[in-house]
């Protein structure tokens, strides 16, 4: 069959590049908006948990708290990142606006009183939920709106960690194991970073983590224990994300009323933190005011780091199981990072190198997104150590299975060939076989 050329006129590709800018310029724009105004409240909101320490015992008023707004408001849009994924594979009502708020207040009220968790849900929710508004400004079709969702993603990821390439591969990569959504390509390409510039244009700066090792080539040796860590990254990925929706599923069947359950949450946190001796492990980990506390950049200056791994792990999914707010891939880096750091000192190589594996290669496994972690790499540390960096997110990817943090993605190709999974199904369709 020849296709009518009247349906590939150049001039149609033009009007088609212009109308999508129309909706994707200002969508990304407010997206980006949003983040810096959200970067900059979490900024306000931990320096006054740093200031004030009383703070961490209305963790579980502010629980019940959020709890009770969800309760009342949101329960559309308690899906969070999920429903966002549902969305793009099977557009219905869309993503309701509120979420935008909704998680915003959450999120900062979390971390103001010392709930483990981290931001990026929030900004993926944020685009979201302002792409699905401006979708419906513009009446786009079905197939429009899957676009501007994933755009929405891009823009949120990209602007809240200054990664717009890889906010761009994410939104593509996210959907589904084994598949990229190349209809999207360039929207989410613009997306990532219009949005990126918008957030940075409030004067929002990002924290800079680098890795001091000079280059080593591919050495095989060197390639080898990346792909040795590589392994572990995977399973702490695979180890975070069961963890998580093991506790959450039974804190719901224990506790049926939702506004009750953040509330022993925070009490659970309390306990933990006295019981460890330390307020290490509380909200982001991204930077201290005590030298003491293990911190994300701390992890890439050494010295060793044996078990904080495992505590941020443990802080994290009481934190996010009992229904905080926020997001699992800060914390995912701080546990990455660490864990790097630990198995650094167990094979004698580069603590900031293995560290900085670690920060990408555990969300890799986590997301099942070796592709967009590793271009995070790229945008974070430099194109020096590239190759190891690959090999670690490409092999924790391998061997976290077929579990992960966003329980709506799709199973397109199966991790192992041998695989008897039905056409398309999610990872909570695998979960709930097992």
């Amino acid at each position: 069959m020849v296709p009518d050329p009247v349906q590939d006129h150049p001039l149609q590709h033009a009007a088609a590049v212009l109308r999508w800018g129309l909706i994707l310029v200002p969508m990304a724009s407010a997206v980006g908006t949003l983040c810096a105004a959200f970067l900059w409240s979490l900024d306000v909101a931990t320096r006054a948990r740093f200031d004030h320490p009383w703070l961490l015992f209305l963790l579980p008023i502010a629980g019940a708290a959020i709890g009770l707004l969800y309760h009342w408001t949101g329960k559309s849009v308690e899906g969070g990142n999920n429903l966002i994924v549902d969305q793009i594979h099977q557009p219905g009502g869309g993503v309701p606006l509120r979420m935008a708020p909704l998680i915003f207040i959450g999120t900062v009220v979390t971390h103001l009183c010392g709930g483990s968790a981290g931001r990026e849900g929030t900004a993926v929710q944020l685009g979201g939920s302002l792409a699905s508004g401006f979708a419906r400004l513009a009446r786009l079709d079905e197939a429009g709106l899957r676009v501007i969702l994933m755009a929405g993603i891009a823009a949120g990821f990209g602007a809240v960690f200054g990664t717009p390439l890889t906010g761009a591969v994410f939104a593509l990569e996210v959907l589904a194991l084994g598949r990229i959504e190349y209809a999207a390509l360039i929207p989410c390409l613009a997306a990532g970073i219009v949005g990126d510039w918008a957030c940075q244009a409030w004067g929002i700066h990002h924290t800079a983590y680098r890795i001091a090792t000079p280059a080593l080539g591919i050495a095989p040796p060197m390639l080898l224990k990346a792909a040795l860590a590589g392994v572990a990254f995977g399973l702490a990925g695979r180890i975070f994300a069961e963890a998580n929706h093991t506790l959450g599923g039974w804190i719901k069947r224990v506790v049926p009323y939702g506004p009750a359950r953040p509330l022993l949450g925070g009490l659970a946190v309390i306990a933990l933190t006295y019981a460890l001796g330390t307020r290490g492990y509380l909200g982001l980990g991204v930077w201290s005011p005590n030298p003491a506390d293990p911190t994300i950049a701390g992890f890439f200056t050494g010295p060793v780091d044996h078990w904080s791994w495992a505590l941020k792990m443990l802080f994290t999914v009481v934190t996010l199981s009992s229904g905080f707010k926020g997001g699992e891939v800060t914390p995912l880096f701080f546990i990455g990072a660490a864990l790097g750091s630990a198995l650094a000192g167990v094979m004698g190589v580069p603590v900031d190198l293995f560290a900085g594996l670690g920060f990408v290669a555990v969300f890799a496994g986590a997301a099942n997104t070796p592709f967009a972690c590793t271009i995070m790499g790229l945008e974070l540390f430099g194109a020096a150590h590239i190759v190891p960096i690959a090999v670690a997110c490409f092999v924790a990817y391998a061997c976290s299975g077929h579990g992960g943090i966003y329980l709506s993605q799709r199973i397109a190709v199966p991790k192992l060939s041998g695989s008897r999974l039905p056409p398309e199904a999610t990872l909570r369709d695998v979960r709930a076989g097992r």
